[in-house]
């Protein structure tokens, strides 16, 4: 069992969701919820989503993390913003000792929902069904949440990838997780 923290960086709302990765590559929900960043000086704003996920982190005792890329925005000043609140959540895990994984959108929605252009809406009705939720979390809680279980899917698959090769198996164990190689990517089939 391993603890996975995601977190869904943002400068007024950070969200961050906690699960647990059991064997065969199960996922069971443990925590999650949204920081509310205060208007103000950016220094301050950026203090906040530091101390705060340090607490998350202190109160959960995850063994690691995994973060949104930031994508290219129209508005390349909210690039900028985003990523700076992206490099306070950073620093909060590494501190903390933290390996930390980062995957884009796509990627997320890919692991999650099975398509990388999915709504948000989508990935918080693939997120309550693939962690068996009695409610739905907010989109932000949503996302952090599907960015750990993307982070858990991949390390499973990494796991089933090196026993396969020991048996030099490869091919055979991913049509078994539903997963091939085309053009030098990994896809689900």
């Amino acid at each position: 069992m391993e603890r996975i923290l995601g977190i869904d960086p943002g400068l007024r709302l950070t969200g961050f969701g906690i699960v647990e990765r059991h064997a065969a590559g199960r996922i069971v929900y443990v925590a999650s919820g949204v920081i509310r960043v205060p208007d103000g000086e950016l220094p301050a704003r950026l203090a906040t989503i530091f101390s705060q996920l340090r607490e998350v982190i202190a109160e959960y005792r995850p063994a690691s993390a995994a973060i949104e890329r930031v994508f290219v925005n129209v508005n390349p000043q909210t690039t900028l913003l985003l990523g700076q609140a992206r490099g306070a959540a950073i620093c909060a895990a590494a501190t903390a000792g933290l390996a930390v994984a980062e995957f884009t959108p796509m990627q997320i929605k890919q692991a999650v929902v099975g398509y990388g252009r999915a709504t948000k809406q989508q990935v918080q009705a693939m997120v309550v069904q693939l962690l068996g939720l009695p409610g739905t979390p907010s989109k932000d809680a949503a996302d952090a949440l599907a960015c750990a279980a993307c982070q858990a899917q991949s390390m499973t698959l990494v796991e089933t990838l090196v026993a396969g090769a020991a048996s030099h198996a490869v091919p055979s164990v991913l049509a078994r997780r539903g997963a091939r190689v085309r053009r030098g990517r990994l896809v689900h089939s």
